[in-house]
């Protein structure tokens, strides 16, 4: 009775959550440009969560409260000139290299075509997009690339379900030098792909690249609430993760792989994923693993010996999940696909079990502070940031992440008996 009535508490704060305004500022020029966040209306008073750029590139996001009667360009111009680094590092390189994008998709048709509107639109100088229709019932993806986008959109269809597995089929037909991959719900920045395949070009033993994940908008609660605490962002520092100078930060390294990036946000040097095997098919969502893909692909690579860069400068705005029910799946997702991807490493690199048993202890200690109830900071903060948080983390949410993270090893293991009684063979 008690815990029902607290749930009912934490879901009456929940729907209580105000909406916020997404919106971009550029700071330099003659004059700071404001725009609204990808299919959002002009800004006006109220909370803004606001991207502030310099020379083009993101640098850091604030949450601002723009007064009734007040001109929104002048109140954030003058919030994010004082918050904000007034530098950015630009550093010279080669052009980007030929790249490939992979997008899976499944019966989202209507938010496929924004995505491919985007990606069409990139500053990349030679690429090509690559959409993989994941186990269809219609035929509704097949005929919108066919319209819409006719050559310059290549359509696969790839009939055994699962993320990891659409990913892998994509991997096959891609002709690039760098393949990249994202989610039919995010809207790319125009220059996302030059960003994100660059630093190939200047690193050769450069593996893996992720970049930054912001939200399209955050008109419900529950896209406020996942933003306040970090939503996908990984912060506005480019780093860069070596095996062979683990970073004296994270004693975990390489097992924290949600530190690294997301999949809606990542791409590999092609014949890298290749060599290792592509993504484990037992992974990702739509199997019963319910996720992990993402991570496994990570870490198979820094475990190959190669680096892995993270970069703030290449853009993707996501569309969050909606409602309550959503967070509560997304929840119970993320805990099972974290213990889901550990679970693949160990089945199919077993060498890398010394470094996880000598990293249990502090990778248990880890897991209960990823799934403890966070309560809001006093002085709030933006959505994104975090070390600021502006709504508590309701303990329903925490339970089911819990729950997740003991059913991922048995989610895997029915994944990858689904997957050999799928392909006829064993996961890589």
């Amino acid at each position: 009775m008690f815990r029902r009535a607290r749930t009912q508490e934490e879901i009456r704060r929940f729907l209580a959550i105000g909406a916020v305004q997404v919106a971009e500022l550029d700071l330099d020029g003659a004059e700071a440009v404001l725009r609204p966040g990808p299919g959002s209306p002009p800004v006006t008073h109220g909370e803004v969560f606001l991207l502030v750029r310099r020379a083009g590139r993101p640098v850091g996001t604030l949450l601002v409260q723009v007064p009734e009667d007040a001109d929104p360009r002048a109140v954030l111009t003058e919030a994010a000139s004082e918050a904000v680094p007034g530098a950015v590092e630009v550093r010279g390189g080669g052009e980007p290299p030929y790249a490939s994008v992979v997008v899976a998709t499944r019966e989202r048709a209507g938010q496929l075509a924004r995505a491919l509107d985007s990606l069409l639109a990139q500053e990349h100088p030679r690429f090509e997009v690559v959409v993989v229709d994941n186990a269809p019932v219609t035929d509704e993806t097949r005929e919108l690339v066919e319209r819409k986008y006719g050559e310059r959109v290549r359509y696969v269809c790839e009939p055994v379900p699962g993320l990891a597995v659409a990913h892998n089929r994509g991997l096959t037909e891609v002709r690039g030098e760098v393949v990249a991959f994202t989610d039919d719900d995010v809207v790319a920045d125009p220059r996302w792909l030059t960003e994100l395949t660059a630093p190939f070009a200047a690193d050769p033993r450069l593996g893996c690249a992720t970049g930054l994940i912001l939200p399209a908008r955050l008109r419900t609660p529950a896209q406020v609430l996942l933003e306040s605490h970090g939503g996908f962002a990984k912060g506005f520092t480019p780093t860069t993760y070596d095996p062979g100078d683990p970073p004296r930060d994270e004693p975990l390294f390489p097992f924290t792989a949600g530190r690294f990036g997301s999949g809606a946000n990542m791409a590999f040097r092609t014949e890298v994923l290749r060599a290792v095997g592509g993504f484990d098919p037992a992974t990702g969502a739509g199997t019963p693993a319910r996720g992990g893909d993402d991570l496994y692909g990570f870490v198979r690579v820094l475990a190959q010996g190669h680096r892995l860069h993270y970069t703030p400068y290449a853009l993707v705005w996501h569309h969050h999940r909606e409602t309550w029910a959503d967070l509560e799946t997304q929840a119970y997702g993320y805990g099972a696909g974290l213990t889901a991807y550990l679970t693949a490493l160990l089945v199919n690199r077993p060498a890398l079990l010394p470094a996880f048993l000598a990293r249990l202890p502090r990778g248990l200690a880890h897991a209960r502070a990823l799934t403890e109830v966070r309560e809001a900071d006093a002085g709030g903060g933006a959505p994104g940031a975090h070390d600021t948080r502006t709504h508590p983390w309701p303990r329903r949410l925490s339970r089911l992440q819990r729950r997740g993270m003991v059913y991922g090893p048995l989610g895997y293991l029915r994944a990858r008996r689904a997957s050999v009684n799928a392909t006829g063979r064993g996961t890589r």
